[in-house]
């Protein structure tokens, strides 16, 4: 909006359309946003930047939204809003259902691809920011008005499982038919792995019942679903336990039957070619000439096909990329995978286009999270034992519990350790989401936990505060209408344009996916209602003013829980 009145002004002014390029000023002291669209138009028109900004500045003075335009430094034009205007718009989001965000103009069915542990592993910390950052960017997606499909591309196919029929049938064959859980299945692989290093013959057998499984065979699929099973119940546990949901499970097996085909299309279309019995993609071949400059410099060849006839993720991931455009009819779809995978995207998606594939694909890739010594979190232990992640949970809720007694929270005994569950999983979640995802970060219990600072706990609490007024002051806050918001204080102005700002921060996060900026969105207003609470008297205060000052609260605290939901962490009522 603010955008269109500013290139409107500078048409007006000046007889020309162009781009305002409006921006939030960097220091509230210059206003609240500036124009920098003048200094591309005057360089342009060879002319001085100042001799345009004038007169777009007198344009603008007129409109009822600024309060004041002042041309600034080589030709910028400082802009800062009436408060009558905040206050309109103020009005506007508080009788919005969506809290003034509209919907995306073009909606676009999404599939996620996130999260994607192994079969008869435990999720470990390695999972925890693909599935935290995809979960969140799916709410994100969905919020703003698209379709979108979650999908958890697990692991379930390859060679691991040969390893496990011939370790079951070698070291536990009297449990073929009874209960196993994933502690015995990860323990069991690790025997046949290191087994298989130094035994030629079960190697051979591992290999052999692969094939058997992979042709179909009735006893090795029976025992590969039962793997399945057990697995998929622990992570069912642990999803829910992170509020973590998907709407297909759509593992590598899934695409088995395509994979023959995927490799026969990429052959005769001259897109690959064997090479000492592999079936290779060169990405210098003339045929590939119009790949990005990156891939034609690669030597080693992307391989679809192994010279024993095994298939690998290359194969598999473009099987899916077909299917999710036949079965799915998506426009868009987002590979939630570590930063780490960049290359194998950047190969696959070449590949994908030159297959004629015209969906968006995107990788949003993320960083690695850090121990306190600045080197990646340990995944294993001093024994070599893999720690689950339901450890790293059991010690966040444990933490909030204590800050929680330690801070004497108003609330029932019996209620602490429920509300700590939610507080410990939403700081996990919170510390991770407000890094920029390609950042490493570093895992701090201390900063991650606490009541201060940009954490989940702190903007869950502001959040409750702000639900906390209404309570004690018995009133519906769903029944708030002023007749109008009234802006004078300082400190009701500067919230006021920190909440306006929320429509735009909420599609930038989900058309960038980048939670981070939500985030930083959430932490300044709940900044901004700190503030406010200290100067402005709410119940106390009487008339006009008081309708006033609750429109405010409860639009920041709408904003604050919506926010905190649109990434998955969850909102406590009462703190």
């Amino acid at each position: 909006m603010l955008d269109e009145i500013a290139a409107s002004a500078m048409e007006r002014a000046l007889g020309v359309r162009a781009p305002a390029m409006l921006r939030p000023t960097t220091d509230a002291k210059h206003g609240d946003y500036q124009i920098n669209g003048l200094m591309a138009l005057a360089k342009q028109q060879k002319k001085n930047p100042r001799e345009l900004a004038e007169p777009v500045a007198t344009a603008l003075r007129d409109h009822p939204a600024i309060a004041k335009a002042e041309v600034a430094g080589p030709g910028f034009v400082n802009v800062t809003l009436s408060t009558t205007f905040l206050g309109e718009r103020l009005q506007h989001a508080l009788a919005d259902a969506r809290d003034g965000v509209p919907a995306a103009d073009e909606k676009h069915r999404v599939i996620v691809d996130y999260s994607s542990p192994n079969i008869a592993k435990q999720m470990h910390v390695g999972h925890l920011r693909s599935t935290i950052l995809g979960h969140a960017i799916c709410e994100l997606l969905s919020f703003v008005g698209h379709d979108v499909i979650r999908d958890n591309h697990v692991g379930d196919w390859g060679t691991q499982y040969g390893l496990l029929i011939a370790g079951l049938r070698k070291f536990r064959p009297d449990e073929e038919g009874g209960a196993m859980s994933l502690e015995d299945l990860e323990s069991l692989y690790k025997q046949a792995s290191q087994l298989a290093e130094t035994d030629t013959a079960f190697a051979d057998a591992a290999r052999a019942e692969l094939a058997k499984l992979q042709k179909g065979d009735p006893e090795n699929r029976a025992l590969w679903e039962r793997f399945v099973a057990i697995t998929r119940l622990e992570l069912d546990k642990m999803y829910e336990r992170l509020g973590v949901r998907f709407d297909h499970w759509l593992g590598e097996s899934s695409y088995d039957a395509m994979l023959e085909g995927v490799a026969k299309d990429l052959e005769s279309a001259g897109l690959a070619r064997r090479d000492e019995g592999a079936l290779c993609i060169f990405f210098g071949d003339d045929v590939w000439s119009d790949a990005p400059a990156k891939l034609r410099k690669q030597k080693e060849p992307y391989i679809v096909q192994k010279k024993d006839g095994a298939y690998l993720y290359a194969t598999s991931d473009l099987a899916c990329i077909a299917y999710r455009r036949d079965h799915f009819h998506v426009d868009r779809a987002v590979y939630v995978v570590d930063v780490r995978q960049s290359l194998h995207f950047e190969q696959l998606f070449a590949v994908a286009r030159k297959l004629g594939h015209t969906m968006e694909l995107t990788h949003v890739g993320f960083g690695t999270i850090l121990g306190t010594d600045g080197k990646p979190l340990k995944t294993r232990d001093a024994s070599g034992k893999t720690i689950p992640l339901s450890s790293l949970l059991d010690e966040a809720e444990r933490r909030a519990l204590e800050l929680m007694t330690a801070a004497d929270v108003d609330l029932p005994a019996h209620e602490l350790p429920i509300v700590a569950r939610s507080v410990g999983a939403g700081a996990v979640k919170y510390a991770d989401l407000r890094q920029n995802r390609l950042s490493d970060y570093q895992f701090d219990w201390s900063r991650m936990i606490a009541l201060t600072g940009n954490c989940g706990v702190y903007i869950q609490y502001a959040a409750a505060r702000a639900g906390a007024i209404f309570r004690k002051g018995e009133i519906d806050e769903s029944t708030l209408a002023p007749s109008s918001i009234v802006l004078e204080a300082p400190q009701e102005i500067s919230l006021a344009r920190t909440l306006l700002k929320f429509a735009d921060v909420v599609h930038a996060a989900a058309e960038t996916y980048q939670p981070h900026l939500l985030t930083d969105h959430l932490y300044a207003v709940a900044g901004e209602l700190s503030s406010f609470y200290e100067a402005c008297p709410v119940l106390k205060s009487e008339g006009a003013t008081r309708e006033s000052r609750l429109a405010l609260v409860a639009l920041a605290g709408r904003q604050l829980r919506r926010g905190l939901r649109s990434i998955g962490v969850d909102v406590i009522e009462r703190m």
